[in-house]
């Protein structure tokens, strides 16, 4: 079971935006990943649930942000309800989409083991609905992910086999690269891994 800590900061100008202690693990129905997230003063600023199922679809979403919260999943499409803070008004949504995505490295996991690409494939468009901070507002969005290599590192602990992707965003053509272990996220526009206890876990 990986635990670490991820850092988070603007993409362009690199202010930082927070710390995502977390943990997760695969399990027979799938895979469930948790995290907690400070600010840099080391405030509590909110948390995340997300668990799919073995094909990568999301069996549930919980996501918390500034009182702010989303429960989800995959179902006619995707689905979600948005509480406010004062709890007194829930906004229900629904998007022929493939999954959920916002500023966690779970939903970069999680979109490549939803797309399971293969070196040689060409790129894959998914539709996504990022909930978007600080209060979690829903947007949807197209990318495009292609799987640019494959490589096995030398580590103590065996061979350590890392996927780089190219992200496309296919309203502004932005491209970036992420590079995923396992369930783990090494490198991404905005997030940098800072720690992490064990190594990442391997999907069959």
């Amino acid at each position: 079971m990986p635990r670490g800590r991820y850092s988070l900061h603007d993409p362009h100008d690199h202010t930082p935006l927070a710390e995502e202690h977390f943990h997760c693990a695969p399990g027979p129905s799938g895979w469930r990943y948790v995290s907690q997230l400070t600010t840099p003063t080391g405030d509590h600023a909110g948390s995340v649930d997300l668990a799919l199922d073995d094909l990568g679809r999301p069996i549930r979403l919980e996501l918390h942000a500034a009182s702010w919260q989303v429960r989800g999943a995959a179902l006619d499409g995707v689905t979600w309800v948005r509480t406010d803070p004062t709890g007194t008004e829930a906004t229900e949504g629904n998007v022929r989409a493939h999954a959920f995505t916002g500023t966690s490295p779970a939903f970069l996991v999680a979109t490549a083991r939803l797309l399971r690409l293969t070196p040689d494939a060409a790129a894959t468009r998914v539709r996504l609905v990022a909930f978007t901070d600080p209060v979690l507002a829903p947007r949807t969005l197209d990318q495009s992910w292609a799987l640019i290599s494959r490589e096995a590192h030398a580590t103590d602990n065996g061979p350590l086999i890392v996927d780089a992707y190219q992200v496309t965003a296919l309203d502004t053509g932005e491209q970036n690269a992420v590079h995923i272990a396992g369930d783990v996220v090494l490198a991404a526009p905005g997030i940098e891994l800072e720690h992490l206890e064990t190594p990442p876990s391997s999907f069959s």
